[in-house]
């Protein structure tokens, strides 16, 4: 029978897939056939990640990539391109967090990391490897983003503003490239246990609250967002773009 799942043949570049959700990704969609490329910005660590899933009869090439410098981030997709010939999805994972506290207390030095990372870095991603998708026929992006773009923090406001610009980054470009046959999709997760993310469930008794008023009364896990990446990469989401998936255990309905 027709699986609209399987990724047999899709060449697959997940940024920060070194660990994480990102990581979560990389092996989900190589489990389903996809050849993959391991990036971020520490090559052992990426050639770990890259190991583990050709132990586990996956294809994955590493290419480490620090998505703060435009000559790395085209390096990437340059190097895919040479390396396979085409990329039919990239996902858009990796992000920073430098400051946590109010924005009145932010510097320019902080607010710009954030924004120039999380933001620019993914345009850069995205125009750099959206032409050769249009050009073989079409393609998909993912951009993992955040319920912090969704919602309101004292504490990670910056963080939130540049999430609530990848949901319209992805709105844009899927506007614009749709009629080429290139989908653009954001998934939102809630807080999933990542080193990204430690800080904020690490801590038993400070998570107690937020467990409180999550339906699901958890936290996520990795594999929890990377299948829903996968799916997005998929046949299966054919008809899906400039869509934001949430991902949260229930928190921003309760």
């Amino acid at each position: 029978m027709h699986n609209p799942f399987d990724l047999t043949g899709q060449v697959v570049v997940i940024t920060g897939s070194s660990r994480g959700i990102g990581r979560s990704a990389a092996e989900t969609m190589a489990g389903l056939g996809a050849k993959v490329v391991i990036s971020s910005r520490k090559a052992d660590a990426c050639e770990a990640a890259a190991a583990a899933i050709r132990k586990a009869g996956g294809e994955a090439l590493v290419i480490a990539c620090n998505i703060s410098r435009k000559a790395e981030v085209e390096g990437l997709i340059d190097g895919t391109l040479k390396h396979w010939g085409k990329i039919d999805t990239l996902v858009c994972n990796a992000a920073v967090n430098p400051y946590f506290g109010p924005l009145a207390g932010i510097s320019d030095e902080a607010f710009d990391k954030i924004m120039s990372s999380n933001i620019k870095s993914n345009l850069w991603l995205c125009n750099r490897a959206i032409p050769a998708m249009a050009e073989k026929g079409g393609g998909s992006i993912v951009i993992v983003s955040s319920i912090g773009g969704l919602r309101g923090s004292a504490m990670l406001g910056a963080y939130g503003i540049s999430k609530a610009a990848d949901f319209q980054l992805a709105r844009s470009l899927a506007t614009e490239w749709g009629w080429k046959n290139v989908r653009v999709n954001c998934v939102a997760p809630g807080l999933v246990k990542t080193d990204f993310a430690r800080a904020l469930w690490e801590n038993a008794e400070a998570l107690k609250p937020r467990l409180a008023v999550t339906p699901l009364r958890r936290i996520g896990e990795p594999d929890e967002i990377g299948g829903i990446v996968a799916f997005l990469a998929s046949r299966a989401a054919s008809f899906i773009t400039g869509a934001v998936i949430v991902a949260d255990g229930g928190v921003t309905i309760a």
